[in-house]
């Protein structure tokens, strides 16, 4: 389906505290770049979306959705068949919730209520049953456990070529030396690069991408041992331990989870 920005606008542009809606996508569908108004929880009962904005990369698998603050920019690409379902809250409507773009971990019960919300009729009145269900959402949001699922892009252009050229292909191995050799620049630098543009230092970096990659390869149905191995692992065991060590649970536990 593709991205209709005016059927949004009557969600997304309201005075009500919070509106909910339901869109189905194909697989490797992208939206072009956009921003809302009032800010957005979005996340996917089924498939797994890629999300880039200026500040860099998120990975939002099912269970987890993506937090986006109103008028941040950002593009939306699907991995797999994606249903998804978006909550839009007005800006002020809850002042304490986050504000910047973080992944959280969608509870069983916020679930079931954006469901229900999507179904309810505007406008709607903040007195009654449906106004209590909007509330209610708000509240449970507020307690949502964020998750690790983002990774930062520098703006340098030196550290941008290595980034690129470590998402497109995550199992290089290149050392920092050897990159700070290509780009003529001392390694030092290249580390403080990337710790003050991206809070990380080089290794975490690369972690991070081949992490995510493969959470977006798992996502759409890949086997743990053809991603371990396409990530630079030398077993599957060794990958499921980083991704334990980064995650808390086993790549299998995760999308059960």
């Amino acid at each position: 389906m593709p991205f209709h920005d005016k059927r949004y606008q009557q969600f997304d542009r309201t005075s009500l505290p919070v509106t909910a809606l339901a869109e189905d996508y194909d697989d490797g569908y992208r939206t072009p770049t956009h921003h809302h108004p009032n800010a957005q929880l979005m996340h996917a009962v089924r498939g797994v979306m890629v999300v880039n904005t200026e500040r860099g990369q998120w990975i939002v698998p099912p269970a987890r959705g993506l937090w986006i603050p109103a008028g941040i920019e950002h593009a939306i690409r699907m991995v797999g068949e994606v249903h998804m379902r978006t909550a839009f809250i007005r800006h002020d409507a809850a002042p304490d919730i986050p504000q910047q773009c973080v992944v959280l971990k969608i509870s069983a019960l916020l679930r079931e209520l954006i469901l229900a919300a999507i179904e309810i009729p505007l406008p709607y009145s903040n007195d009654s049953r449906d106004g209590r269900v909007m509330q209610l959402i708000l509240d449970e949001i507020k307690h949502l456990p964020s998750l690790p699922l983002h990774l930062p892009l520098p703006s340098d252009a030196r550290l941008l070529q290595i980034c690129s050229a470590l998402t497109d292909t995550p199992d290089d191995a290149t050392t920092l030396d050897v990159w700070a050799q290509r780009l003529q620049i001392n390694p030092k630098t290249v580390q403080r690069l990337f710790m003050r543009e991206t809070g990380m230092t080089f290794g975490q970096w690369r972690m991070q991408a081949r992490l995510l990659v493969a959470l977006e390869r798992l996502g759409s149905g890949a086997k743990v041992i053809d991603v371990a191995f396409d990530m630079g692992y030398e077993s599957p065991n060794a990958f499921a331990t980083m991704f334990k060590k980064q995650f808390g649970v086993t790549p299998s536990q995760f999308f059960k989870s």
